[in-house]
């Protein structure tokens, strides 16, 4: 499995997205890779379907699919009205994932 955590530079949620990936990842005894990718510009952006900072993918797929939208060098907000993933959301995507590979 592999994560990956895409953010913009000096956004204040990278480190705790990163943090809180790893606490669901040791809940459920699982491991995987973790990938930081840095946005450094707007091409970048559109060409990763950058959905704001952070966004968390598992094997590919974002954690909390959006709509389609232009991509930004911004802050992303989740469901829950916060710039974390919440856990749930993490959890499900995990879990997902882990049963997949089997």
């Amino acid at each position: 499995m592999t994560i990956e955590i895409i953010s913009i530079r000096d956004c204040p949620n990278h480190q705790p997205a990163v943090e809180r990936v790893k606490a669901v990842l040791s809940s459920g005894s699982l491991s995987a890779e973790i990938r930081e990718i840095l946005i450094s510009d707007l091409s970048q952006a559109q060409s990763m379907r950058f959905q704001g900072s952070p966004t968390v993918r598992v094997n590919g797929m974002d954690v909390e699919p959006l709509s389609p939208g232009a991509a930004a060098l911004s802050c992303r907000i989740y469901e829950d009205g916060t710039g974390l993933p919440p856990e749930s959301l993490l959890k499900r995507a995990i879990g997902a994932a882990s049963q997949s590979e089997g």
